[in-house]
């Protein structure tokens, strides 16, 4: 046995494949291995939507096949408070948040890490994430994970290396296959569990129809950039920059066929503002401005540096010059220009296998 066997890891058992396998695989490095399931929303009448109760039984079950123990956690409250009144907020504001990135900040590697230390008596917690842990001089990095396909440090780039510290990513260092693979050989519930899609808190059902239980709906007009009223939209939160599918603007006289894009959010107007052409210049940006900045050392930046860039998950990467304009803010230049550069997503830092930090997009640079 490694020297692992005197340390105690609580994994976030979500009910899916990876978190199983997170689990199997650290029993396997020695350490002394239990689950915690975190129900962080409260269903209502959404039975059919929220599988909640079918994802317990499935951590459970693994716990069971794997003889471990699993603990069970309400953090809706602080759900709640701390990711979904910020979401609503955003939205209301005509950005478009990414709740996943605050989800991993406030309950996976808060609330979740503090419970588990306190309540539980560990030594670290592990998740299902696809990224990897680099400890260098004492200090703990954030890498991408091995699966380019599955990379997901860009959700995860709020983490300080104290955090990344008391954290273990076994899956991070495999390709998905394989993890499906190793849940097949053990028999596991979850090995042919399709991967969840949508935001934890929506599941499955319609992202138009929740946001309308929760924000007004304000109609307004679909203007071109040449000022012509061209539809009507339902709400500008239920659009985004980019976005393509569900405008409903008809074929027009005068103009081309070409598939019409949101270019732009007039807040105060309460109109969408549409182009046509996927690299529209409307769409595109030479740069941006962040704020909320995170860095993964937690060190200021000194002056201005070259890395890459994610403007959204799944993204290429994008060579980029970063300028520090204040303890707050950062100015991002992109090599090439970028479309669809969005306010409220995140920008995330990179260079080469080392994920930065990154911040939010205040506003984007034409």
């Amino acid at each position: 046995m490694s020297d692992n066997s005197q340390k105690k890891v609580i994994v976030g058992m979500s009910g899916g494949v990876d978190s199983s396998v997170t689990a199997y695989l650290l029993q396997q490095q020695g350490y002394q291995v239990a689950g915690l399931f975190m129900k962080n929303w409260e269903e209502d009448d959404d039975e059919e939507y929220c599988s909640a109760a079918t994802d317990l039984a499935d951590a459970q079950a693994v716990c069971d096949k794997l003889g471990i123990e699993l603990h069970t956690v309400n953090f809706a409250a602080e759900y709640w408070d701390n990711v979904f009144e910020l979401f609503l907020e955003e939205y209301k504001a005509g950005r478009t948040p990414n709740p996943d990135i605050l989800c991993n900040k406030e309950i996976k590697f808060k609330a979740f890490l503090e419970f588990a230390a306190e309540d539980l008596g560990a030594d670290f917690i592990a998740t299902g994430h696809y990224v990897r842990r680099q400890d260098v001089d004492g200090k703990s990095r954030l890498l991408r994970g091995v699966d380019g396909n599955k990379d997901q440090s860009y959700f995860l780039y709020t983490l300080s290396h104290e955090q990344v510290a008391q954290s273990l990513f076994p899956v991070g260092e495999l390709e998905k296959p394989e993890v499906r693979r190793i849940a097949e050989q053990l028999e596991l519930v979850t090995a042919k569990k399709k991967d969840s899609t949508g935001i934890c808190f929506i599941g499955e059902r319609k992202f138009r129809d929740f946001l309308g239980r929760y924000l007004p709906a304000q109609p307004g007009p679909i203007v071109s950039v040449d000022g012509q009223t061209v539809g009507e939209h339902q709400g500008l939160m239920y659009h985004t920059l980019g976005q393509r599918k569900g405008l409903g603007i008809g074929g027009m006289k005068d103009s081309s066929e070409d598939p019409w894009y949101v270019v732009d959010k007039d807040v105060a107007n309460n109109v969408l503002v549409v182009a046509q052409g996927h690299d529209h210049p409307r769409l595109m940006s030479v740069g941006l401005i962040a704020q909320q900045l995170h860095w993964v050392d937690r060190l200021p930046l000194s002056g201005p540096f070259r890395c890459t860039v994610k403007t959204r998950y799944r993204q290429q990467d994008i060579p980029c010059t970063v300028t520090p304009l204040d303890d707050e803010r950062i100015e991002v230049h992109f090599d090439e220009p970028v479309s669809a550069v969005t306010p409220g997503q995140s920008a995330v830092f990179y260079q080469g296998e080392i994920c930065l930090g990154g911040g939010i997009i205040e506003q984007r640079l034409a």
